[in-house]
């Protein structure tokens, strides 16, 4: 069997990173972790290729070359999955989708063979073992949770790590909380599971012995989601290894708020190697994230988790949402104000969405408050707000241009730097110069610092670091991708 596994473009977001990525000289920000544990599932007298539409382009002689096309897809990739079920289809080659674009709504999706749903470990040996025996059937689903610590390691050999800026690597699946508008605990449940140590470690040395990688992202949809395992077993064991091996990576990965409330989890956290952290902060307006059920952003002052994070020596990442029911007009500016004294690097602002399977979903489609014929990446929203749709449309362009603009981000990270400090007591990574790195710099010297209309503020931003914070001035000089990287998008 010749088993073809695609993964669709994402689209121009913050989370592809495009315009960074053409500094680094990378083709993508990660891998598709999820594909590479398919194929590690598959039978290992299958052939099997993959190739990532964002690092390459599909060929006429590959579809020639398949007997099944395997897709996987988030919903942000709607686009780009429907032009190649057209393409297979046009070339006579079966496919078969899964991921959590499908899971929910499969019956959208014409010319699919078959879908294998839900989690992977589970519905895809069924899918094998009928397919091998001449009966396999168009639909693949359950209502159960697999046990994690029994999933493959990845197959990385199928990809190039050069191709692309992170690594990336998965402890646990599952969160503990239920924010309405959130899909994550329909499609992995609420009580996180979790890889034992030893599987995460075997994925950490694969990566470290694949070449020049500098941030591995660990791909949890909330990493302290279950504490006491990751005190006491997890975050140790990374230690211990990282002690041993001194690899030249960090971690970035995503929590939930609550991490400010715990010092010692704090401490475990940055000697294992974290430094980058997505956080939810959605919005400064109690009443919208108690509608939304976020509630452990709730009876805090996160503002001051936010500072107490940065002090700590992370660097932050942060979602805002605006289009709540509660959200009156006057929710753009205190978003932007918010943003801008959180001194947050990189905030990510959307209009709220309901990915189907959640409350929220539920929820609006009983009100006949969900739109049709309606695609994730176009970059609107499937809700019919009770906000006036073009007070909502402009109020949101006018916050992006607010806290966009070369001067804003400029001025917040005046703020981020004003507020971080570097973690002490902690497992140094080697540093290592590449002439890859060598050339990024002349890259960003180029485009920022000679050809980017708004210079001034990539240079002023340099030199404020070196009057004030200098030990920075590495960050600071990086930290000035993100103004173009802002202004562009």
């Amino acid at each position: 069997m010749n088993l073809l596994l695609l993964y669709p473009r994402m689209p121009d977001t913050f989370y592809a990173m495009k315009h960074l990525l053409e500094m680094s000289g990378r083709k993508s920000a990660y891998p598709p972790l999820g594909l590479l544990t398919v194929a590690a599932l598959l039978p290992k007298e299958w052939n099997r290729r993959l190739i990532d539409l964002n690092v390459t382009k599909l060929r006429e002689k590959d579809l020639r070359w398949a007997d099944l096309v395997f897709l996987s897809a988030m919903n942000v990739q709607e686009v780009s999955v429907r032009e190649i079920i057209a393409t297979c289809r046009a070339a006579g080659v079966k496919v078969v989708a899964g991921g959590s674009l499908f899971t929910k709504e499969y019956e959208r999706f014409e010319g699919v063979d078959h879908f294998i749903l839900n989690e992977a470990e589970i519905t895809l040996p069924e899918f094998i073992r009928d397919l091998e025996a001449g009966t396999a059937k168009p639909l693949y689903q359950t209502d159960r949770f697999p046990d994690i610590t029994e999933s493959p390691l990845p197959d990385f050999s199928l990809v190039r790590q050069r191709d692309y800026l992170y690594s990336i690597i998965q402890y646990s699946r599952g969160c503990p909380f239920m924010c309405d508008f959130c899909d994550v605990t329909a499609l992995y449940g609420r009580k996180p599971r979790l890889k034992h140590p030893d599987q995460v470690i075997r994925e950490l040395e694969q990566i470290s012995r694949s070449g020049d990688v500098r941030m591995v992202l660990f791909a949890d949809d909330n990493l302290i989601g279950n504490r006491k395992h990751l005190k006491e077993e997890m975050l140790p064991a990374i230690i211990q290894w990282r002690r041993k091996v001194r690899p030249p990576f960090m971690f970035a990965t995503q929590v939930s708020i609550n991490l400010a409330d715990d010092d010692e989890l704090i401490r475990l956290i940055l000697e294992a190697g974290f430094r980058q952290l997505f956080i939810g902060i959605e919005s400064p307006d109690e009443e919208s994230l108690q509608g939304a059920s976020k509630n452990q952003n709730l009876k805090r002052d996160q503002m001051t988790d936010i500072h107490k994070l940065h002090r700590a020596g992370f660097y932050l990442a942060g979602g805002f949402i605006v289009g709540f029911d509660t959200d009156t007009p006057s929710i753009f500016q205190r978003q932007a104000d918010f943003i801008q004294a959180s001194g947050i690097r990189l905030p990510i602002v959307n209009i709220l969405k309901a990915p189907p399977g959640t409350a929220l979903y539920q929820k609006l489609e009983k009100e006949g408050r969900l739109k049709k014929h309606f695609a994730f990446a176009e970059g609107d929203s499937n809700i019919i707000p009770l906000m006036d749709e073009q007070i909502l449309r402009d109020g949101y362009n006018n916050l992006l241009e607010q806290i966009y603009t070369p001067k804003a981000s400029f001025e917040r990270l005046k703020t981020f730097f004003n507020t971080y400090h570097y973690p002490v007591n902690t497992i140094k990574s080697p540093v290592r110069t590449s002439f890859s790195d060598i050339l990024m710099v002349l890259r960003v010297l180029l485009v920022y610092g000679i050809q980017f209309p708004s210079r001034k503020y990539f240079w002023k931003l340099n030199f404020w670091v070196l009057r004030n914070h200098p030990k920075y001035l590495d960050m600071g000089f990086f930290y000035g991708i993100m103004i173009y990287q802002m202004r562009k998008l």
